[in-house]
């Protein structure tokens, strides 16, 4: 099982210049030897790009199990949080990536994605794969 943050999704989904070849080959390497898993912040966030559900879930069905983030995290997330205001951040759109993070770090399972850096400054012992 690995988590694949919603950026590497969008940027299948956005065909981004830049990151489009680097993501699709990561998720064909990890689908071939586990389960795919999203939480209910990144189905949210890549939500963004389609108009209908219906479009979203024929994109997700047969590739991403969609797991709902237990309560350990969500309390976990909140209290990370605020480590992070408390050393200064400023930034209020990173609570998704708490969120994320501590989903991640309950599950003991490997962590897709581009944002290394805020990751592995909370998160030590989380396996974070990223460029």
């Amino acid at each position: 099982m690995i988590v694949i943050d919603s950026n590497i999704i969008l940027d299948i989904l956005t065909k981004d210049p830049k990151w489009y070849d680097w993501s699709a080959s990561q998720l064909e390497i990890f689908s071939e030897n586990h389960k795919l898993v999203i939480n209910d912040i990144i189905y949210s966030e890549i939500s963004i790009g389609f108009e209908h559900i219906e479009e979203l879930e024929a994109v997700l069905t047969d590739n991403f199990i969609i797991q709902p983030i237990q309560r350990e995290a969500l309390f976990l997330a909140g209290k990370v949080f605020m480590q992070y205001k408390n050393s200064g951040g400023t930034k209020t759109s990173t609570l998704p990536d708490f969120f994320i993070g501590t989903h991640a770090s309950i599950l003991n399972v490997p962590l897709l994605t581009r944002d290394k850096k805020r990751y592995k400054n909370y998160f030590q012992k989380l396996e974070i794969i990223s460029p």
